[in-house]
């Protein structure tokens, strides 16, 4: 794990304007504001770093954790997985980016950040990257003055061979100014380019305020269930709880190591007892006790 300071770029800026990095920043300009910015601009850094998935998100404790935007290229595309994973408990303790979200810098400072999924601590490495096949991220992060980041991220998954210095060198050369697009087209694009946070029935997109009001860890959830239903099996208990902590069907078949209809089984036959249908009436139940 390590951190640096974005080098100086040159002074007559010709390297960057003519090479496979000034081609990919043309392409990235060329999409701002557009529907397909994301997965675009995974295919335009490509040459210079081949990033299987990549995400811009705000974290910290003074501030409400937002995903921006995330995409990904050549494999299934479980980046919305990942980041409802990071919000079930490792986002609190997040120590990738080399200081605690409550020291906060005297004046925001830009850094770029390099992590393997080996350095990364146990819950946090199993939950996000061991889970989706995560396997090494580099960000280029501004360190704000609440102690929060704004990060855009890049990531390596299982599959592919680690980046190699020349590569990691090329997004130095373009880190600052990817920084800048990833917030440039923030505010054109708002609110198209706020990625949902799931991907479920438009009648459950109601109760996500919701869940800075529930206990965070699987033991007081699962405690919460069975005191409001006695009779649910530990799987269905294993299963509610992370819909509780926002997870997709995907993310807990992921997390249980279970198959996505299984889940699917698990969950119905849980709300079947408790003789509801969607997940925000779940959520209206366990926040009424």
């Amino acid at each position: 794990m390590r951190q640096w300071l974005p080098s100086e770029p040159p002074a007559t800026g010709r390297h960057a304007a003519t090479g496979p990095a000034g081609q990919a920043l043309a392409g990235m300009v060329q999409r701002l504001g557009e529907a397909g910015f994301a997965a675009g601009l995974l295919d335009d850094l490509a040459p210079v770093l081949p990033a299987a998935s990549w995400s811009v998100y705000r974290t910290g404790h003074r501030c409400k954790p937002t995903l921006f935007m995330s995409a990904s290229r050549g494999v299934p595309d479980t980046t919305q997985d990942c980041w409802w994973a990071y919000l079930s408990g490792p986002y609190r303790r997040d120590r990738t980016w080399g200081r605690p979200f409550e020291d906060a810098p005297a004046e925001p400072l830009t850094r770029l950040c390099h992590v393997t999924a080996t350095e990364v601590e146990g819950e946090h490495r199993a939950r996000v990257y061991e889970a989706h096949g995560v396997a090494e991220r580099v960000s280029v992060v501004d360190y704000e003055s609440d102690g929060s980041v704004f990060a855009v991220n890049f990531y390596r998954h299982q599959h592919q061979p680690p980046f190699r210095d020349g590569q990691i060198s090329g997004f130095e050369s373009v880190a600052p100014v990817l920084l800048a697009l990833a917030r440039k087209h923030i505010t054109l694009a708002r609110p198209q380019s706020m990625v949902p946070l799931l991907q479920e029935e438009d009648a459950e997109h109601a109760v996500l305020p919701a869940l800075a009001t529930l206990p965070q860890g699987l033991p007081a959830l699962r405690e919460r269930l069975l005191r409001l239903q006695h009779d649910l099996t530990d799987r269905e208990l294993d299963v509610c709880a992370r819909v509780l902590q926002g997870m997709t069907h995907e993310g807990i078949a992921a997390d249980l190591g279970l198959g996505v209809p299984t889940v699917k089984t698990y969950r119905n036959r849980a709300f079947a007892r408790m003789g509801i249908h969607f997940r925000n009436e779940l959520f209206a139940k366990v926040l009424g006790r």
